[in-house]
């Protein structure tokens, strides 16, 4: 199969960039650059460097395209408070942009990288689909307008789409900016360096932490399960864990015995998160495979900061 996928050199883009060359299939990429590192692309990863709103490199790019992958995206919660004029641009009006080409060229099906940021803070601690969302970050509203530009234009234009709504992806090669990372990969390398891990809040409250690998398993899948149109579907781990026992099992796979901080004047933010994968398993006959124990692990030995 021929596909492109929209943010090709970031994280998740790149991991699933590497496993489709490596299945034999025709992989395009179109990144910007402004965070994505080409060097983590395998050399059979055809990687254009353009925007978005580039449409005569996008309609170039589509041609004779299968399925579209879209990752490009902003993606720190707390960067987004700072600046969502900026987000709303980029996952947004990028996301609009993308499929008005898509709708120009032809392409039989879209997948979209959402994110189970899109629920906020719900009464119901494990999250399905069918609650409507509570976004509290411009961030997670992006993704859901997103969400809905992508199923709108598709219904329009007779597109398929999907959009996955990926809860709190780690692994090797995850991006550690200055400012705002990630918390597995930032906790990682502090309790390595002997350095201290802050917490905000008291800890207690949880994510659903998945691991690259599993993630792109579920992406994969969706390219070709049936009875996808329209859908959103949650990827995630299934599996709740505090800040806490985040920060134990990072403190015992790295063997440190670096400082722990909570600091109670700020906000932890969503206080529980779980995705339900019931309709995953369904739909993409998804079930992860890597404990969060097992990830971490994983991690500290593929990615070569951390040796």
């Amino acid at each position: 199969m021929n596909f492109l996928i929209t943010g090709a050199a970031g994280f998740l883009g790149s991991a699933l960039a590497n496993h489709l060359v490596r299945e034999g299939h025709q992989v395009r990429g179109l990144d910007d650059l402004t965070t994505g590192d080409p060097k983590t692309l395998a050399p059979d990863v055809h990687l254009t460097r353009g925007e978005m709103g580039d449409r005569p490199k996008l309609w170039t790019l589509l041609q004779g395209v299968d399925v579209v992958y879209h990752l490009a995206a902003r993606v720190s919660v707390p960067e987004s408070v700072l600046y969502p004029r900026d987000y709303n641009d980029a996952n947004v009006g990028g996301t609009v942009a993308l499929m008005e080409a898509i709708r120009d060229v032809g392409v039989k099906r879209v997948v979209l990288a959402s994110s189970g940021a899109v629920y906020g803070d719900l009464a119901e601690s494990t999250l399905q689909e069918t609650l409507t969302p509570n976004p509290r970050s411009p961030y997670a509203v992006s993704k859901l307008a997103a969400e809905y530009y992508v199923r709108t234009i598709g219904n329009l234009w007779n597109i398929e789409t999907v959009s996955l709504r990926i809860f709190n992806a780690y692994g090797p090669g995850q991006r550690l900016p200055p400012s705002h990372p990630p918390v597995v990969p930032h906790y990682l390398r502090q309790a390595l360096r002997g350095g201290t891990l802050v917490a905000h809040g008291d800890g207690t409250q949880t994510r659903d932490y998945i691991y690259v690998d599993d993630v792109v398993s579920a992406m994969v899948a969706s390219a070709t399960a049936p009875n996808l149109n329209g859908q959103a579907l949650n990827i995630g781990s299934g599996t709740e864990t505090s800040v806490k026992e985040l920060i134990h099992q990072i403190l015992s796979v790295t063997n440190s015995k670096a400082n722990v901080v909570y600091n109670s004047q700020t906000s932890g933010g969503v206080s529980r998160m779980r995705a339900d994968l019931n309709l995953a398993k369904e739909k993409l006959r998804f079930i992860p495979s890597i404990k969060l124990e097992e990830g971490l692990r994983l991690t500290l030995q593929r990615d070569a900061r951390f040796k």
